[in-house]
């Protein structure tokens, strides 16, 4: 999977800024915290950059704030996932405010996804 310069350059950035429950599930999924399996943040796969992705278990790990539930924003986040389903990737999305209020909760569906 080749990446170009430009979108590389966009996935630093994006790890530069990421939100407060962003960065609360990195802490989890960081330097193999879960399950043991290595996970990488703001990567990019194929032409989209997704929140967290495990290559060796084809699990991506999506944290979506509120314009995820805005009609424009449904149609390309399907478009998105079918393209990282042709992949072989499994996603799965959170929301935003979810991982405040049930960090366990997220926690433990994703550890059932790894196993």
């Amino acid at each position: 999977m080749k990446k170009n310069k430009e979108q590389v350059g966009f996935a630093r950035e994006l790890r530069q800024r990421h939100t407060d429950a962003e960065k609360a599930v990195w802490m989890k999924l960081r330097n193999r915290q879960l399950e043991g399996v290595k996970f990488r943040r703001q990567q990019p796969v194929g032409p989209y950059i997704v929140d967290f992705a495990s290559f060796e278990r084809k699990l991506i790990v999506e944290i979506d704030g509120g314009q995820h539930d805005e009609e424009r924003t449904k149609g390309r986040d399907g478009e998105r996932t079918m393209g990282l389903k042709e992949r072989a990737y499994r996603i799965m999305r959170f929301w935003n405010n979810e991982v405040p209020t049930n960090p366990e909760g997220v926690l433990e569906r994703v550890r059932e996804a790894l196993r």
